[in-house]
């Protein structure tokens, strides 16, 4: 399975976000930090704002903030949140043309796979994502105020 590109910014924002603190950070700033498009991280932190993981503060001096501590956000609540609506295989949309589907069980095995891959991620929080270590990397390579 390969996770929308939407996904994967929603994740780095978030890991972004834990390792800046509570401290405001701008849609540029992590844009550039990544190198990615400013324009489509906006509409990242509008989902994740609307879904409640982020706090975006307007005005001149907003930014963004996650809304609660990273102990809190579940990685498997997350990415089924934002890929729930993804169809593996055909036969799991309404629009299922797929001759074979009656007698097939691939779509079963398929579905249990992915039941799996849901549940081995509700079992870490963007805190598990950050040791000591992995918090002294991230901030080396995003913040670049770290000696």
């Amino acid at each position: 399975m390969q996770l929308t590109q939407f996904t994967d910014y929603s994740i780095r924002v978030l890991i972004y976000l834990a390792v800046h603190g509570e401290k405001l950070a701008t849609i540029a700033e992590i844009a550039q930090r990544y190198g990615i498009s400013k324009n489509h991280l906006m509409k990242v932190v509008q989902e994740l704002n609307a879904r409640g993981y982020v706090q975006a503060i307007r005005g001149k001096n907003g930014g963004v903030r996650l809304r609660a501590s990273a102990s809190d956000i579940n990685l498997g609540k997350l990415v089924h949140e934002l890929e729930g609506g993804t169809s593996l295989l055909e036969c799991f949309g309404r629009n299922n043309t797929c001759v074979i589907t009656p007698s097939c069980h691939l779509r079963h095995a398929f579905a249990e796979a992915l039941n799996s891959f849901y549940r081995t991620l509700e079992e870490y929080t963007l805190e598990d994502l950050l040791d000591d270590e992995a918090q002294l990397g991230l901030k080396k390579i995003l913040l670049f105020d770290v000696a």
